[in-house]
C-alpha cells in the first residue's frame, strides 16, 4: 500500500538540509533515549548502521559512546547523507543495497514513519543483521501532532465542508509489535513515550516542522497552497484549545520504540506448550482442576 510520495519525501529532506541544525532537538533527544537503551546492553557492536541517519545526530551520540566500533550512515536524501560525515550514502529504506548479515546493530531515529512498505523494511534490515544482531529505532507513533490535526480537519471541515490529509498517519504500539514478530526478530520489545514542545504561537510549530523535513507528503494531500482562511482559523482554534497561561500552546509528539535481535541458537525461546515439570497448582498449594470443570458451590471465590 502506498500512502507516503518518496519522491516527496526525500525533496522535503533536501530542502531542509542546509539548516536542520536549527530544528533538529527532537532529533538529538530521542537520540539520546536511543543511546541511553544501548549503554544498558553490555556489548560492542564492531559494524552498524544509522539507518535514516538525516545529517548525524544520532552518529555523533553513539559512536563510540555505545561500545559501536564503526559507523555507517544512510539517508534517502544525498544532500543529508553528505553532511553527515564519515562513511554515508543515501540509500531507500525500502530497497537497502546492504549485503546479508552485513552489521552487528541497526539503529534508526526518526525516520522508519515516512517508509510504505515498513514490513518490509523491517525483513531486509533483520537478514542484514548478523546472527544475533540487534535492532533498535524510533519512530514518531500514532498521538504525534493530534493537537495540530484536530485543529485543521475543524477548520477545513467548516470552511469548505470536506478534510484532507493536513498531517501524515503514524503506526501505534501494537502494530509496531507485530511488526517486529512478522519481520522473524527475536525477543521483541516495543514501548513508548511522549514528549510535549511548546511554542510561543503555532507557526513556529510549523516552521520546526518544515525545517525538520517533516512536512506533510502524503499521496493524498491536497496539492494547491492552503487557504489562507483555513490556516488561520486552524492556528486561532490551536490557540484557543491549547495555550496554557503564558500563552504557550504544546505539541505532542509520541515516540514508538522498537527492540530486536537477529535470530541466534544461543537466545531463550519459549518451551513447547505441556511441557512444564512443575504444577503451578502444586507450587501454589491449590488444587488443580481441568479448564471445563466448574466451580464447586463451597468453594470460595474472591471478588475484586
Amino acid at each position: 500500500m502506498q500512502v507516503f510520495d518518496r519522491r516527496t519525501v526525500r525533496q522535503h529532506r533536501d530542502r531542509a538540509a542546509d539548516s536542520l541544525a536549527q530544528h533538529d532537538f527532537l532529533l538529538r533527544e530521542v537520540a539520546d533515549r536511543l543511546a541511553d537503551r544501548l549503554l544498558d546492553i553490555n556489548r560492542r557492536f564492531p559494524v552498524a548502521l544509522d539507518l535514516g541517519c538525516h545529517t548525524g545526530q544520532t552518529g555523533q551520540i553513539i559512536d563510540p559512546r555505545c561500545g559501536v566500533d564503526t559507523l555507517v550512515q544512510s539517508d534517502l536524501s544525498p544532500a543529508m547523507a553528505r553532511r553527515a560525515g564519515g562513511l554515508c550514502l543515501a540509500a531507500d529504506e525500502e530497497a537497502m543495497p546492504f549485503a546479508t548479515g552485513a552489521f552487528d546493530l541497526i539503529i534508526s531515529n526518526l525516520s522508519l514513519h515516512w517508509v510504505n512498505d515498513l514490513p518490509g523494511a523491517l525483513v531486509q534490515a533483520e537478514a542484514m543483521l548478523k546472527p544475533d544482531g540487534l535492532f533498535l529505532a524510533a519512530m514518531l507513533g500514532g498521538g504525534t501532532l493530534q493537537e495540530l490535526r484536530a485543529c485543521f480537519i475543524d477548520a477545513e471541515l467548516a470552511a469548505t465542508g470536506g478534510v484532507s490529509p493536513r498531517v501524515s498517519p503514524f503506526a501505534d504500539l501494537r502494530d509496531a509489535g507485530a511488526l517486529l514478530q512478522r519481520a522473524g526478530f527475536a525477543l521483541p520489545v516495543v514501548d513508548s513515550d511522549r514528549i510535549t514542545v511548546t511554542y510561543s504561537d503555532p507557526l513556529r510549530l510549523l516552521a520546526d516542522l518544515r525545517g525538520m523535513g517533516e512536512s506533510n507528503a502524503t499521496l493524498e494531500r491536497h496539492r494547491q497552497f492552503t487557504r489562507r482562511s483555513v490556516l488561520w482559523d486552524a492556528m486561532k482554534l490551536y490557540l484557543d484549545r491549547h495555550a496554557d497561561e503564558q500563552n504557550r500552546i504544546s505539541a505532542s509528539f509520541d515516540i514508538v520504540y522498537m527492540h530486536g535481535w537477529a535470530k541466534h541458537s544461543s537466545q531463550q525461546t519459549p518451551l513447547k506448550p505441556g511441557s512444564a515439570q512443575v504444577s503451578l497448582a502444586g507450587t501454589l498449594g491449590a488444587e488443580e482442576r481441568s479448564a471445563g470443570e466448574q466451580a464447586h458451590p463451597g468453594w470460595p471465590i474472591k471478588e475484586n
